[in-house]
């Protein structure tokens, strides 16, 4: 039957891939990865053998036609990323808005993502969050920071390793070095880190060592004071 499934990867540790996932992945007829090399190591472990065939943020524009037809002609297929959920800041949205177009039926997989676990274990408030994922790198970056000032929900960002301690100096300029925050590594990795602490805080620890891995940043919200209610007495005649 023809479909696309949205199949979330392993973000580090291989065994975090769900049952569910590997009958999809052994089941369809063409696989689309976003670097063959990465995903082909996956499906080697788990003796997966299927066509594999890249799209990426660079081709997803130019092969999305290509899937489409194969799907229309009633082939399975399967999207995957080099880790985690497909279309979280990894390709994906282009081709599921393009099915959903032409009504191709999408389901995707729960699974591995990296900003839940970094939510989770922040100790910053998950009830209410927005995700921004990563920041532009240049033009529009300090724009969106000021945007997000009195942003009062937990703010979820991405960051590569080399930009961590740049991004929470300039998150300490915009938002104050109090304001608290979580940096979480090498998550579901052997030497995984979670440190919370305020942006100064983090910026002095970041700053003493070698970062690796990719990063996710939880940040808190602006805190709203609330104004304290005033009782007037009145005189009693």
């Amino acid at each position: 039957m023809s479909k696309l499934y949205l199949v979330p990867t392993p973000i580090g540790n291989l065994e975090d891939i769900t049952l569910r996932a590997l009958k999809i992945l052994k089941s369809v007829d063409l696989i689309l990865a976003e670097d063959t090399r990465t995903s082909g190591f996956l499906l080697k472990h788990y003796e997966i053998n299927k066509p594999l065939i890249s799209h990426h943020k660079f081709n997803e524009h130019k092969s999305t036609e290509a899937v489409i037809n194969r799907l229309k002609a009633g082939e399975s297929i399967a999207l995957i990323s080099d880790a985690g959920t497909p279309g979280i800041s990894d390709p994906g949205f282009f081709l599921v808005k393009n099915c959903v177009e032409q009504d191709i039926e999408v389901e995707c997989l729960p699974g591995a993502t990296a900003f839940v676990p970094a939510l989770v274990n922040s100790g910053l408030p998950s009830d209410r969050f927005c995700f921004e994922g990563f920041l532009p790198q240049k033009k529009g970056r300090q724009s969106k920071l000021n945007e997000l000032v009195e942003e009062t929900r937990t703010m979820i960002f991405y960051e590569s390793p080399h930009r961590l301690v740049k991004t929470l100096e300039q998150f300490a300029q915009v938002f104050g070095e109090a304001r608290r925050a979580s940096v979480s590594r090498e998550l579901t990795k052997l030497h995984e880190e979670n440190k919370q602490g305020t942006l100064l805080e983090l910026i002095q620890h970041f700053n003493a060592k070698t970062v690796k891995g990719e990063i996710v940043i939880i940040l808190e919200g602006k805190i709203i004071e609330k104004k304290k209610k005033e009782y007037v007495k009145k005189d009693r005649l």
